[in-house]
């Protein structure tokens, strides 16, 4: 589904105006010291733990149910850890987006190249599975030095904001597609191009199956499935993270996954999510666990918000 068309010169309307400060600091912050920039991405975090009262909620909602494992302290400050870090990823995506990542080469380790290498050697198609880490858009600038691709996202609300996304996105994949055009996904996969999709997000319940997400039922989009059944292409896990010692990154691909698509939309999403936990698991701070994932719950189970 299309937006509607916003003609530039209605962006120098007031309403505007958050916008253009916020893009204005984005640029400012991308050319930051590094210390400076992490100081400036941990008071972001630490000041949206503190004020967001929302967004906390639903972090707490998230870090309770997936990790019933850890005692409230140590949940409290899961939580904690997951604001400062996702304020450390605006402050990425900043670098991501308004700086050629070339100036980041040297803190990249890239593992498992050899397994895109060899599809893209035999000129084969693939879908990349995406995970929604803080380091989401850094990371898809660092991946563009190795590998070209195409992408999946969903189009932002506001209107001059998605025109500045679509442009800082745009020099690191070769298509940005959205996210309903199926036919779109399918003709650049048949036509040999990696496709980067990101299925952990919850799109409510006609898109989807109810699968387990760290053992709670979530609905999980059937998409990457069917994909994989229309076009013949594997799909390829791509996982990237900042180190501990905050000023690396490394990302890695896994092997494509073997025998799917199953033909079982419940086993092909649970193995999914499977896939995307266990990467999680790794540096679960993180994720982004702001968003509402349990939001669409089965028949009968109450709102977990």
């Amino acid at each position: 589904m299309g937006r509607s068309y916003v003609h530039p010169r209605h962006w120098a309307h007031p309403r505007y105006w958050p916008t253009w400060l916020a893009i204005g600091a984005m640029h400012v912050v991308a050319w930051l010291p590094w210390r400076l920039k992490l100081w400036v991405g941990r008071a972001i975090g630490l000041a949206a733990w503190r004020f967001a009262r929302r967004r906390r909620h639903i972090t707490e909602t998230n870090i309770r149910l997936c990790f019933p494992e850890l005692d409230e302290a140590q949940q409290r400050r899961r939580v904690r850890e997951t604001f400062v870090a996702n304020g450390i990823g605006i402050v990425e995506t900043a670098t991501g987006w308004c700086r050629d990542p070339e100036h980041l080469r040297h803190r990249v380790t890239f593992l498992g190249q050899e397994h895109r290498a060899r599809l893209q050697a035999e000129g084969r198609g693939a879908l990349i599975l995406g995970v929604h880490f803080s380091t989401l858009d850094l990371g898809a600038a660092l991946h563009a030095l190795f590998f070209r691709a195409d992408a999946v996202q969903r189009p932002h609300d506001n209107p001059l904001f998605d025109r500045f996304m679509g442009r800082a996105r745009a020099p690191y994949f070769d298509a940005i597609l959205d996210r309903h055009d199926l036919r779109g996904v399918v003709r650049r996969i048949k036509a040999g191009h990696a496709v980067w999709y990101s299925p952990d997000q919850d799109f409510g319940r006609d898109a989807s199956v109810f699968a387990p997400f760290f053992d709670i039922p979530a609905a999980t989009v059937r998409m990457t499935s069917r994909i994989a059944r229309m076009t013949g292409a594997p799909v390829i896990p791509l996982i990237f993270h900042r180190n501990p010692d905050d000023r690396t990154y490394t990302l890695e691909y896994l092997p494509p996954l073997e025998n799917f698509p199953s033909g079982d939309e419940l086993a092909d999403a649970t193995r999914i999510n499977a896939v995307i936990e266990a990467a999680i698991r790794r540096h679960p701070e993180q994720y982004l666990w702001l968003h509402r994932r349990f939001k669409t719950r089965p028949p009968g189970e109450p709102k977990l918000y």
